[in-house]
């Protein structure tokens, strides 16, 4: 377990918190994204669109280039502890954030409903995995650990907005 690597797999060492290590993983973002809405940077803005573009790519090649390390680490395939997908994977709702109504002002409550909204979409697509997400896992080395929290992703970001379209016109 002594790959240099292994912090980018686990997001820092989240991924061996208990319980739940991929809700641990999934709450960098959100707290990113907070941070930046209280300094008044809006999720149109090009800065939070490339902090969390930034954080996707760096996640994802690291579920990618190094899945085959983890997977001999751990000894299984997408172990509780790797946690990078999650954290990528939350990066898709909050990017989607631009498209709801209540997330582009700076007051911390319409910001953390907004936020906290786009973190239970992502656990809850992320936890049921519908079609094809769960079919998606079986894909090899790190591709399948990636690409179903990436889907789970999508379609948090999807629910998101679609609720917030609803409750916020």
């Amino acid at each position: 377990m002594k790959t240099p690597t292994l912090p980018f797999l686990t997001t820092f060492g989240l991924g061996r918190l208990r319980p739940a290590p991929g809700t641990w993983g999934s709450l960098p973002p959100p707290a990113i994204a907070y941070l930046l809405i209280l300094t008044g940077v809006t999720p149109s803005s090009p800065i939070f669109i490339g902090v969390f573009v930034g954080i996707l790519v760096f996640f994802s090649a690291a579920c990618v280039l190094q899945g085959d390390v983890a997977e001999a680490v751990f000894g299984k395939k997408d172990h509780g502890s790797i946690v990078a997908d999650e954290t990528a994977g939350q990066c898709l709702p909050l990017l989607a954030l631009w498209l709801m109504p209540c997330s582009t002002t700076a007051p911390w409550l319409p910001a953390m409903l907004t936020l906290g909204g786009a973190f239970l979409a992502f656990r809850l697509m992320d936890i049921v995995k519908p079609p094809p997400a769960g079919s998606i896992q079986r894909l090899p080395a790190g591709w399948g650990v990636l690409i179903d929290d990436l889907v789970a992703g999508v379609y948090a970001a999807i629910l998101m907005v679609a609720i917030g379209r609803i409750a916020f016109g």
